[in-house]
């Protein structure tokens, strides 16, 4: 079970800085036995601590945040739940086939974000409407990239951060902040649920959870100190690979 620890440390880190962490261990999960439900059940629940050890470490990123935070958080939430009561209800083929797709549209949408996010804000200005909170777009952006984070979650980070980094005008590293805790409350609303009515491996999970807290601080640590141009480049590197990963099997 060490790896399992250490596939939860790098997990941890890795979704503090740019997302993905499941395809760390979620694979090693399965390489140790576990069903595809189970590890994928298991594998979110361990992360909810790695989720929240992000959050801390990003918590002087999250100052001021507090109004746009919470219609989004909301969000967050309600698609956790929805992806998670569709983890339970539907084949894996029914995701599987666009996430790859969404995954490359968002590191897209990550590399022109400068300029994208110019001409946004130009039409908010012209609209009269503020645009440092996102608006409806936004939240029903954050509901539906909530749903495949209930779902699998891997790479939602990266979904998440395009958006945001679109839709308001802000510091990449405070909207990074941002995406760990709408991430920590995808998970933990999909981790209660599957608590209540799910298989969990506990052993696995409470492993996980140890090394993604961990890892949570390594990569706030980290990912802090990175410039918006590192940032956003190690955003897209790990989103094609976590595409190409998926594409290809």
């Amino acid at each position: 079970m060490t790896a399992v620890v250490l596939a939860g440390v790098a997990a941890g880190a890795v979704n503090t800085i740019v997302g993905s962490g499941s395809l760390i261990t979620f694979p090693t999960l399965l390489a140790v036995g576990y069903s595809p439900l189970v590890a994928n059940v298991s594998n979110t629940i361990g992360l909810v601590p790695g989720s929240l050890s992000g959050v801390v470490g990003y918590r002087r990123e999250m100052v001021g945040q507090r109004r746009r935070a919470v219609p989004l958080l909301v969000a967050a939430g309600l698609g956790g739940l929805t992806g998670g009561l569709l983890l339970l209800v539907l084949p894996a083929e029914a995701f599987t086939r666009i996430v790859p797709v969404l995954i490359l549209v968002a590191c897209g949408l990550v590399i022109v974000q400068p300029r994208l996010s110019r001409w946004v804000a130009e039409r908010r200005r012209e609209a009269g409407r503020d645009e440092t909170h996102g608006g409806p777009v936004l939240a029903l952006g954050v509901y539906l990239t909530g749903i495949y984070g209930g779902y699998f979650g891997a790479a939602q980070g990266v979904i998440l951060i395009a958006l945001l980094s679109i839709l308001i005008a802000d510091d990449l590293q405070r909207l990074n902040g941002l995406k760990n805790a709408l991430a920590m409350v995808i998970n933990a609303i999909a981790a209660v649920l599957f608590i209540a009515v799910a298989p969990v491996a506990w052993l696995p999970a409470l492993l996980i959870a140890v090394g993604s807290t961990v890892g949570g601080q390594i990569g706030a640590t980290v990912g802090r100190r990175l410039s918006p141009l590192i940032l956003r480049a190690v955003i897209v590197v790990i989103g094609v690979a976590v595409a190409l990963k998926l594409l290809i099997g």
